[in-house]
């Protein structure tokens, strides 16, 4: 891995799956492209690289991500960092200098940058809007000035901007209003909105995918599935927030991966320039029915479900509408849940020693109304 240091004026340049390929012209596919990726060091990215570089022998992708606590080096196979197609920049979106010279050479933009933790945004909510809401204001900004030679720009936002369905016999299309129940969903949705405002200012070459609930392998522990399953590793109780009813859409990281390549490789570009895609499954499953899952698969007694305190600004319910993913990108999920928990909780048990780091940062005080300091 080559390495150049970018630091404040002395910038430090760090030159650090399967599926189902795109159908390419011969032409097209030995085009050889520049992939930027923001925040790829982190779990959605990292997952969305190694399909990527696995994928597309001729790209050459750039990283450029600052390593907080739920970014890690660890999390990109040595085989990427050692190769002449991979560039590792450290640092953040937030330096217009550092992001403008790395956007001058790409054809391909993804920027998945963001703090992204619910709990962690209560707890301290000023660096989600630094990073999520002016971070994404930089990219915008050289994306504006480097629109001829950028193809395609895809702003990774989250279901979490849409806050608990209005409706929740419909599931969730791409005109639900935007209704952010937390810091961390309002920096997103500040995000969201940023981008649409700039491709309606400048008519930019964007597009804006909202993931419903990611999960997979290298996933932090603060988020609900690792965390469940390291417990039961370790044989402690599970913890369900309130009753556990909260429904969600679980979507595995690698089918989020398909969809972002679908949404780069389209062949038409105009049909889905400037467009908000949801990915999500279209099914719900609740928060209990994920412990219970797990609970069954460790052969756990009932009494290792624990029920704590809700966390506030709790979305009740959110499932995603696939019509406008199926439409417009040709693309469904094909990783069932059950197949995926498997998966993850293979990785999870066969990996110790990657999530033994976090278990420090895996739980956030937070303090209620009535002056309670409870950890989520």
């Amino acid at each position: 891995m080559k390495r150049v240091y970018l630091l404040s004026s002395l910038f430090a340049l760090l030159i650090c799956a399967q599926a189902k390929p795109v159908e390419l012209s011969n032409k097209e596919a030995a085009h050889e492209k520049t992939v930027f990726l923001t925040g790829a060091a982190g779990f959605i990215g990292s997952n969305f690289l190694k399909y990527m570089f696995d994928k597309y022998p001729n790209y050459n992708f750039i990283v450029l991500d600052i390593l907080t606590y739920a970014g890690s080096l660890d999390n990109i196979p040595h085989y990427i960092q050692e190769s002449p197609r991979f560039q590792f920049v450290y640092g953040s979106v937030t330096n217009p200098f550092l992001v403008d010279s790395i956007m001058a050479q790409s054809d391909l933009v993804v920027h998945f940058a963001a703090e992204s933790h619910v709990t962690r945004s209560i707890y301290d909510d000023a660096t989600f809007f630094d990073t999520d809401v002016m971070g994404t204001r930089v990219m915008m900004a050289s994306l504006v000035k480097h629109a001829k030679k950028v193809e395609r720009f895809i702003h990774i936002s989250t279901s979490e901007v849409l806050g608990t369905a209005e409706d929740e016999s419909q599931l969730m299309d791409e005109n639900h209003p935007i209704n952010p129940r937390t810091p961390y969903a309002a920096a997103k949705a500040g995000a969201d909105r940023l981008v649409y405002a700039y491709w309606c200012t400048f008519d930019i070459p964007a597009l804006i995918i909202r993931p419903f609930n990611n999960y997979g392998p290298q996933q932090h522990l603060e988020k609900f599935i690792p965390r469940a399953i390291t417990a039961a590793i370790k044989g402690e109780a599970i913890k369900v927030h309130g009753d556990g009813s909260q429904e969600r859409d679980w979507v595995h990281t690698l089918d989020v991966a398909r969809a972002l390549d679908a949404a780069l490789h389209c062949k038409d570009f105009n049909k889905i320039k400037n467009q908000v895609i949801h990915i999500g499954s279209g099914k719900a499953t609740s928060i209990l029915d994920i412990a219970t899952i797990i609970k069954n698969h460790f052969n756990l007694p009932p009494e290792s479900l624990v029920f704590t305190n809700d966390r506030p600004g709790q979305v009740a319910r959110h499932i995603s509408s696939t019509q406008k993913s199926k439409e417009l990108l040709g693309w469904e999920p094909i990783i069932s849940l059950e197949d995926g928990l498997k998966e993850v909780i293979e990785w999870y048990k066969t990996h110790p020693a990657r999530w033994k780091k976090m278990e420090p940062m895996k739980e956030v005080p937070v303090r209620s109304p009535l002056g309670i300091e409870v950890k989520y």
